[in-house]
């Protein structure tokens, strides 16, 4: 049986109600069925996919990798940061950034008494103390309005765009000013899925052109400031009327702008592909702009899945981050830790790499264990070659250290794989053989002696990730 599915996804915390009548419940029902008990017949193209056949050249080097997958992203969930709890977790992922946002809602620095603002950054500062605890750098989005200033609520437009710049100044200031707390290479996004939260658009009352340039105006009156960067729009996914209408009013007013964000939920890895591949050319017919580039958010399913907890996650973070490298500047995951379910259950689908800590002993998910082995990646990338439909990977060399990551991505959960993976141009030595899988299989370990080429071969179930590290014995 060959299906078709309609995948309707929605964006938490807000629930968009579609009805499209009976044939749209069949199809939701179906996709239940499929993910609840996995009984997908025929996966489409497994009939006619590629082997993998890995080849590794570790004469031909391809640069240094840079770990750009080390940065996490915390959402809305809980009022109350609970990184001090996870602290020796989270520190062993190697956190580069760390994304929070609501910081003008959940922590409420900003007042407003007879017309002159004031600032308490206590509570900010304790979550970003958190956050700095875990040798990462703050990463703010900077949202929602502070009730203080908010027209009407906190996705509203201030009531007076003055006061929104002298706010994002004042943070600015606070943590990237060298006389208070003195932070380098601090990065500020402007809003969270301001096409979500607030449904700004890039026109009329609510233009969220406006929201950003007052912004960067704020950010740019900052004195004896530390270097940072500021950017956005964090949009839910890379529309390219949000490239060309923001971008190309930043170009004519002459608004300064580092980086450009957006978040993208997909099962597709090669979707992440194509959002950038899109926005490179959107950029470059905006004045040729060389934009870094943010996936501030991302994972497979966007709203409550057991996608989410399942070790597809990992796979699917795995085979992503083979795709984007040297393609995306940072990736954010989404997010570290779950919020809690109303019934204190443990594992209810939400997107942490970690459950709640109120849920009962903390436990790590998988996707976890997929960053741990893909921060195993060090040094420069060589040549690999031989990927298939499901098998992919890459494969790094350090001080004559080789590692080899490859990951067998099957949403239906039934592929299985044998595949030989050759390594060529290797020193003649003995070398210490080490495979580490993700699931089902225990470590592997042998010592052989090799000249210039070794082959082993492979077996992985559908899923299932391997590190194979070659480690040269003195």
């Amino acid at each position: 049986m060959l299906y078709f599915i309609l995948v309707i996804k929605t964006k938490p915390p807000i629930k968009k109600i579609l009805a499209f009548g009976g044939l749209a419940l069949l199809t939701i029902s179906l996709i239940y069925e499929i993910y609840q008990i996995g009984k997908v017949q025929f996966h489409f193209g497994q009939a006619f996919g590629r082997q993998a056949n890995i080849v590794v050249n570790v004469n031909n080097n391809q640069g240094t990798l840079t770990p750009y997958w080390q940065n996490l992203a915390q959402g809305g969930e809980e009022t109350k940061l609970r990184f001090n709890e996870l602290n020796s977790l989270i520190t062993k992922l190697q956190p580069k950034y760390i994304r929070i946002d609501h910081l003008y809602d959940f922590y409420n620095p900003v007042s407003k008494n007879n017309g002159k603002l004031s600032y308490d950054w206590r509570a900010l500062d304790n979550a970003i103390d958190q956050i700095l605890a875990t040798g990462a750098l703050p990463f703010f989005s900077l949202s929602y309005m502070p009730p203080a200033i908010a027209a009407t609520d906190i996705v509203s437009p201030p009531a007076d765009w003055n006061d929104w710049s002298s706010v994002v100044r004042a943070t600015v200031q606070h943590y990237s000013g060298r006389s208070e707390r003195n932070l380098n290479n601090v990065i500020y996004e402007v809003w969270n899925e301001p096409d979500l939260f607030g449904n700004w658009k890039l026109y009329g009352p609510k233009d969220y052109r406006t929201l950003y340039s007052y912004a960067v105006g704020g950010a740019q009156k900052a004195t004896n400031v530390n270097n940072f960067k500021i950017g956005g729009p964090a949009i839910t996914a890379p529309y390219k009327n949000w490239v060309d209408q923001f971008l190309s009013y930043t170009i004519k007013n002459k608004i300064r702008i580092d980086f450009y964000s957006w978040h993208r939920y997909t099962t597709t890895p090669t979707d992440y592909l194509t959002d950038i591949d899109n926005v490179d050319t959107w950029l470059f017919k905006n004045g040729g702009y060389t934009l870094d580039k943010y996936l501030t958010e991302w994972g497979p399913v966007s709203n409550n899945s057991p996608l989410n907890d399942s070790v597809y996650n990992a796979a699917h973070t795995v085979a992503t981050t083979r795709l984007l490298i040297n393609r995306a500047d940072k990736l954010f995951t989404f997010e570290v830790y779950d919020g809690l379910s109303p019934d204190k259950k443990k594992y209810w689908g939400r997107w942490g790499l970690l459950t709640n800590p109120q849920a009962g002993p903390v436990e790590t998910k998988s996707r976890y264990y997929a960053l741990s082995m893909l921060n195993q990646m060090k040094g420069n990338r060589v040549e690999l070659t031989g990927e298939g439909t499901w098998v992919t990977g890459f494969a790094t060399l350090e001080s004559g250290k080789i590692r080899i990551i490859l990951v067998n991505l099957d949403i239906t959960s039934r592929h299985l794989e044998t595949f030989p993976v050759t390594i060529n141009n290797l020193d003649k030595q003995i070398y210490q053989i080490n495979e580490n899988y993700l699931i089902g299989a225990d470590k592997k370990s042998t010592t052989s002696t090799v000249n210039n080429s070794i082959t082993r071969e492979i077996t992985l179930g559908a899923n299932n990730v391997v590190l194979l590290q070659l480690d040269p014995v003195e």
